[in-house]
């Protein structure tokens, strides 16, 4: 099943069954799903973390101070794998799921939160047309391609895509279209300049003394991809986006050393792929450190 053809499928039965048989849905259309708590919450999903014990992983949606070894929490726990999806440790909390969530960056797909009236009005005058969700108190528009995430872009508008998750509120009605640079520059606004680097690639890892605590090597090797990934799927403003990718790095791994030079040289390698010269590679990296105070 394409996983662009989101399923229309309708579930049945008691609520539990209607959850995990709508995620296994998603999942089979290649759409990376988890199961919600109250509050729209995710679960950690291990024994560890079982009822949220250890604080939760600092991700776009949950903070706090997780030392579990495994990626289980919030958007990076969202899997298209059945196993997983029906496992022992899962049906816990499918018994105790309030909603289904996906990761839309996962299945290629950007998700534009319109939290209200005004919000709405806005995208119907600015926007091309796509998918459309109705939500309690406006809707999702739902566009083919991913981008960085990112809350408050507007008064009313949240863009739920890489390394977030959106709630399912069923298949919506429409056709989806390709992401828009309309929408991309809604996050991609060109930095200040802070200063200027010799015009030499320097690839250099970070020697932080701060305990790494809330990361895993596997975890930071996914965020080194998506950012990669975000680097080259840039149609604009590729200036920005490569600052603002390296910013996104090292404001989450800048300070505890675990980034490596070959961690760097993949995003500066990213970026050159995309035109970027050498000079702008290193003064990008050097402006996100001053701004990081690293």
């Amino acid at each position: 099943m394409d996983r662009h053809s989101i399923p229309h499928r309708r579930s049945g039965g008691g609520s539990v069954n209607a959850h995990l048989r709508k995620a296994l849905a998603l999942a089979a259309a290649g759409v990376p799903v988890l199961p919600l708590r109250a509050g729209k919450l995710p679960f950690g999903n291990c024994t560890r973390c079982a009822g949220n014990a250890c604080g939760g992983r600092p991700t776009m949606k949950s903070a706090g101070t997780c030392t579990c070894a495994s990626i289980c929490h919030g958007w990076a726990a969202a899997t298209t794998d059945t196993a997983t999806l029906t496992s022992v440790l899962w049906a816990g909390y499918w018994q105790q799921a309030q909603a289904v969530a996906y990761h839309p960056g996962g299945a290629r797909l950007t998700v534009l939160d319109l939290d209200d009236a005004g919000a709405v009005a806005w995208a119907r005058q600015a926007l091309p047309l796509t998918r459309i969700v109705p939500t309690t108190r406006g809707e999702h528009w739902i566009y083919l391609g991913a981008m960085r995430s990112a809350n408050a872009v507007r008064p009313g508008v949240d863009i739920k895509s890489s390394m977030a998750y959106a709630r399912w509120l069923g298949p919506g009605t429409g056709t989806m279209t390709a992401l828009p640079d309309a929408v991309r520059a809604l996050v991609l606004k060109e930095p200040p300049a802070v200063r200027s680097a010799p015009p030499v690639v320097t690839v250099t890892a970070l020697a932080g003394s701060a305990v790494c605590r809330h990361r895993t090597p596997t975890y930071l090797d996914r965020g080194i991809t998506m950012a990669e990934q975000q680097i080259t799927e840039a149609t604009s403003a590729v200036h920005a986006t490569v600052y603002r990718t390296f910013l996104a790095v090292l404001s989450a791994h800048g300070r505890c050393g675990c980034l490596t030079r070959a961690h760097v040289g993949r995003l500066f390698a990213a970026a050159r792929a995309k035109g970027e010269g050498p000079r702008h590679c290193t003064d990008a990296w050097t402006n996100a450190l001053t701004r990081l105070g690293l």
